[in-house]
C-alpha cells in the first residue's frame, strides 16, 4: 500500500470527482446550503423540485466530508441504536426516529433508481462477538420487534471473525458514496442549482440576508447549514455534539468474504462490508472510535484494523486506509431545523452519529418542508433541533463539557511546562511547542516543513497532529486543519495564521512565556 493510500479513501479511486470549482455564482438566492454531502445535496434538490433558487457552496469538493468517506450503510438496523432510543425516550419518540430513516433509505433507494446507482441489498448484522454482548444484542433484537422491524435472531455461523450470536435486517442497502454523491451533484445542477466547490462560507449572519464566502458576498432568504458541525454557529451546536473519529480499512484478496453488512454490538467496534469492484470483491472493516483528537495515534488505531483483518482474513492485503468524522449528540437523536429557537432564516442538520445514508436524506425532508411553509412529516419531532427531549441527554452533555474544560486546561500547562524537542519534525510527524508569547505548531509533510500557530481558531484549544490525516486535530470540539493550517473541518471557520519556525538554527528558541 503506498503513502498516499494510507490517507485516501476508497471512494476516492472508484468513481471521477467532477471539477465545479468554476460555476459562476449570483447575487441572490432562495436559499443557500453550505456543504455538498448528502443533507445539502438532497436538501437541494428538495428545493429545487418546490420552485426554489438554491446554491449549494462547499470548501473542498461535493462528498470532502463524512458522506464521501462513510462505508455507505443505508440501513434501518443501526448497530444497537433503536434499543438505545426506545430506552432513553421511549416507543413514541423512537418509532419517529425509525420512521424517518424510513423516508431517508426510500428517497436513497429512489435516487439511485432513478440516477442508475449501483446497490446492492444485503442483510444488516448487530452482532456479538463475546458472550458478554448478547445482552446489548438481544435488546436490539426486542427493540426492533416492539417498532414492528422484522428483525430475526440467528446464531454463530461461518464467517471467520468470532460471533456467538447475532440480530438481522434483510434486505438494506449498501452503495458506493461517491458514485451517488457526484450523480445527485449532476442532477442538481440539471434542476437548475448552482453547485460551486472550492468555495469557504465564513458568516451567515450579515445584514441584508449576506452570506459571505471566500468568493465574495450572496444573499439569501435560508441558509442551510449541512456541514456537520455547523459554522457561524449562534445556536451553541459544538457543545451539544461530541465529534467521533473512526477508521476504514479495504482489503483485496482473501476472500471469500461474508456477504452482510455487520456492526459489533460491543467494544472494540468492529464493521463490515464488501465493494464489488471490477478487479473482484473488496472487504471494509472498520471501527475504533474516538473523540477527535484524543488518540495517542490515529496511525495506529488504523494499524489495528489491519492487524485484526489480518488474523481473520489471511491472504487479504490491505489497498486503502482513511478515517471519517461524525458527530453524535447526548440524546442519540439528531438536530435538524432552526439554528436558534428565534430565527428561522437560518437551519442546521446535525448529529447523525454516523448514520447520515438514511438520517441525511430524512433531514432533506424536514428542512424543505420548513423552508416551502409546509407541514412537517409525522414523524419529524425525533428530529428537531430544540426540543425538550434534548433533556434526556443533559448529564452526558455536563460530563462531556466538563472533559473538554480540563482539556484545554491541561494541554495549556503541558505547553507552558514542556520540554521542548531540539530539531525539526520527521517527515510525516509534527509537534506543538511554545515559542514566546504564542503555542506553534510545526510538521514535515511532503518535504515541506510548516510552522502556524497552535491555537484552534474556534475556542482556542491546542491541537495535535493526526498522524494518519497528517493533520492538526482540535480536542475540544472536533475543528480539524491541514498542515498549512487551512481548515478541514469546522466548527472553526479560520485557518491557523502562519507563525515563525520555533526552530533556529536547528534548536528550539528558549523562553518562559505563556502559551
Amino acid at each position: 500500500m503506498s503513502a498516499d493510500a494510507e490517507r485516501r479513501a476508497l471512494w476516492d479511486d472508484t468513481f471521477p470527482r467532477h471539477d465545479w470549482s468554476t460555476t459562476p455564482l449570483r447575487e441572490h438566492y432562495d436559499v443557500v446550503v453550505v456543504g455538498a454531502g448528502i443533507v445539502g445535496l438532497t436538501t437541494a434538490l428538495e428545493l429545487a423540485a418546490r420552485g426554489c433558487s438554491v446554491a449549494v457552496l462547499e470548501a473542498r469538493h461535493v462528498g470532502a466530508g463524512a458522506s464521501g468517506r462513510t462505508t455507505a450503510k443505508t440501513s434501518l438496523l443501526q448497530g444497537t441504536r433503536l434499543s438505545t432510543i426506545l430506552d432513553q425516550h421511549g416507543p413514541e419518540l423512537a418509532g419517529q426516529y425509525l420512521e424517518g430513516n424510513r423516508a431517508g433509505q426510500d428517497l436513497v433507494r429512489g435516487w439511485c433508481a432513478r440516477l442508475g446507482v449501483a446497490v446492492q441489498e444485503r442483510p444488516a448484522i448487530t452482532y456479538a462477538a463475546t458472550r458478554e454482548d448478547m445482552d446489548a444484542v438481544t435488546a436490539e433484537l426486542e427493540a426492533g420487534e416492539r417498532l414492528g422491524l422484522p428483525v430475526r435472531a440467528r446464531g454463530t455461523g461461518s464467517e471467520p471473525f468470532p460471533l456467538v450470536g447475532a440480530v438481522e435486517l434483510d434486505a438494506q442497502l449498501q452503495l458506493d458514496p461517491r458514485e451517488l454523491l457526484e450523480a445527485l451533484a449532476r442532477q442538481a445542477a440539471d434542476d437548475g442549482v448552482t453547485v460551486r466547490t472550492g468555495v469557504r462560507v465564513t458568516d451567515v449572519h450579515g445584514e441584508d440576508d449576506a452570506v459571505v464566502t471566500s468568493a465574495g458576498v450572496v444573499r439569501a432568504a435560508h441558509v442551510v447549514l449541512a456541514t456537520a458541525s455547523p459554522v457561524s454557529d449562534r445556536g451553541g451546536f459544538f457543545a451539544r455534539l461530541e465529534p467521533q473519529r473512526s477508521y476504514l480499512t479495504s482489503y483485496a484478496e482473501g476472500g471469500p468474504f461474508p456477504q452482510g453488512m455487520y456492526l459489533a454490538a460491543g467494544s472494540p467496534t468492529r464493521s463490515l462490508r464488501t465493494v464489488p469492484t471490477r478487479e473482484g470483491e473488496v472487504l471494509l472493516v472498520g471501527g475504533n472510535g474516538h473523540v477527535v483528537g484524543r488518540s495517542d495515534s490515529e496511525a495506529h488505531e488504523a494499524r489495528e484494523l489491519v492487524e485484526w483483518t489480518a488474523r481473520h482474513f489471511p491472504g487479504a492485503y490491505a489497498t486503502h486506509r482513511w478515517s471519517a468524522q461524525d458527530f453524535h449528540t447526548f440524546d442519540h437523536l439528531p438536530h435538524v431545523g432552526p439554528l436558534t429557537p428565534t430565527a428561522e432564516r437560518v437551519l442546521v442538520a446535525t448529529g447523525f452519529a454516523k448514520w447520515g445514508m438514511t438520517n441525511g436524506p430524512a433531514a432533506a425532508l424536514v428542512l424543505a418542508a420548513h423552508v416551502a411553509g409546509e407541514e412537517a412529516p409525522p414523524w419529524a419531532d425525533a428530529f428537531r433541533s430544540w426540543s425538550s427531549h434534548e433533556l434526556a441527554g443533559a448529564g452526558e452533555a455536563v460530563r462531556t463539557n466538563a472533559q473538554v474544560a480540563a482539556t484545554l486546561v491541561r494541554d495549556r500547562l503541558a505547553i507552558a511546562g514542556g520540554a521542548k524537542d531540539e530539531t525539526p519534525p520527521l517527515e510525516g510527524s509534527g509537534t506543538v511547542v511554545r515559542d514566546g508569547a504564542s503555542a506553534v505548531a510545526t510538521s514535515t509533510v511532503d518535504g515541506v516543513t510548516c510552522s502556524v500557530k497552535a491555537v484552534c481558531t474556534h475556542l482556542g484549544g491546542i491541537v495535535r497532529w493526526n498522524d494518519l490525516e497528517r493533520s492538526w486535530d482540535c480536542p475540544l470540539h472536533g475543528s480539524r486543519f491541514g498542515p498549512d493550517g487551512t481548515v478541514l473541518e469546522g466548527p472553526a471557520d479560520e485557518p491557523l495564521a502562519a507563525a515563525p519556525s520555533p526552530y533556529r538554527d536547528g534548536t528550539p528558541e528558549e523562553t518562559d512565556a505563556d502559551a
